[in-house]
C-alpha cells in the first residue's frame, strides 16, 4: 500500500513565503549589492509586516544569500549539463563555438531577471562566500566546458589557455549582466540588447577571443608559461 504524503497548508504557505522573499531579495541584491540591503528592507519590500521574516524563513541573511546563489547555480548546471551530454553523445563538442554556446545560451535562458547581475557583483565582493555557498555537485558543467576548450585550443599553451579562460569569465559576467539589466527595464524598448543578432555577435566575439593567436614576443610567452597562471579550481555559476 502506498502512503500518500500530504502537505499541510502551513507548509505550503511557508514555502510560498520563502520563495517570494528570495525573489524580492534577489532583485534588491542585484540593484544594490548584498551589503547595501538589510533584512528589514527585504521584509518590507516583500510586504511582510514581520521584520524578522528573513530569520523566520531562512535563519539569517547569509543563509538567504546562499539559497539564492544555489538556485541559479542548479538551474545553470542542469541546462549546461544537458547541452554537453547531447553534444558528447554525438562525439562532440567539435568546435570552440559549440562550447561557447553551452556557456552562453543557458545564462540567457534563466527565468530570473536579476540573477546574473547579482552573482557577478557578489563574486567580486564576496567571492569566497559565493564559492563556499555552491555545492560542488552543482558546479561541474563549467569545468566540463573548460576541459573541452583545452582540447580545442591546442594552438595555445596551457598557461595561455588559462589566461584566456580568466578573460572569458570576466567578459561573460560583464556583458551578460549589462544585457540582463537592460532587458529587465520594461519601461522602454532595448533594440540592441533584445535582438538575437546582438547575442550572436557577442557569442562570436567570445569565440574570436578564445581562438585568436597570441601575438606576443617569445620571451613573454615563455615567462607566462613558467609562471603557469592557473585557473582557480572553482568557478562561479556564470563564469
Amino acid at each position: 500500500m502506498v502512503r500518500l504524503q500530504i502537505t499541510r497548508p502551513e507548509e505550503v504557505n511557508r514555502s510560498g513565503g520563502a520563495e517570494h522573499l528570495k525573489g524580492v531579495a534577489l532583485r534588491l541584491f542585484a540593484e544594490r549589492g548584498v551589503d547595501g540591503v538589510t533584512v528589514r528592507e527585504i521584509a518590507a519590500a516583500a510586504g511582510q509586516k514581520n521584520h524578522g521574516a528573513v530569520g523566520y524563513y531562512f535563519g539569517s541573511k547569509e543563509a538567504l544569500v546562499r539559497a539564492i546563489v544555489m538556485d541559479g547555480a542548479v538551474a545553470l548546471e542542469n541546462l549546461r549539463n544537458d547541452a554537453l551530454d547531447a553534444l558528447e553523445a554525438q562525439g562532440g563538442p567539435s568546435s570552440v563555438r559549440e562550447v561557447v554556446d553551452v556557456l552562453v545560451r543557458p545564462v540567457t535562458a534563466l527565468k530570473d531577471e536579476y540573477y546574473v547581475r547579482f552573482i557577478t557583483m557578489f563574486s567580486m565582493t564576496h567571492r569566497d562566500l559565493m564559492l563556499d555557498a555552491i555545492d560542488p555537485r552543482w558546479n561541474r558543467a563549467y569545468g566540463r566546458c573548460l576541459d573541452h576548450l583545452r582540447r580545442l585550443m591546442g594552438h595555445l599553451s596551457p598557461a595561455l589557455q588559462n589566461q584566456r579562460f580568466v578573460f572569458m569569465g570576466a567578459y561573460l559576467g560583464a556583458v551578460l549582466s549589462a544585457r540582463e539589466r537592460a532587458l529587465a527595464d520594461h519601461s522602454r524598448n532595448h533594440p540592441m540588447w533584445g535582438a538575437d543578432y546582438s547575442l550572436e555577435h557577442f557569442t562570436q566575439s567570445v569565440v574570436a577571443m578564445l581562438e585568436a593567436p597570441a601575438n606576443l614576443p617569445h620571451e613573454v610567452v615563455a615567462q607566462i608559461d613558467r609562471r603557469g597562471h592557473p585557473v582557480p579550481d572553482s568557478h562561479g555559476p556564470v563564469g
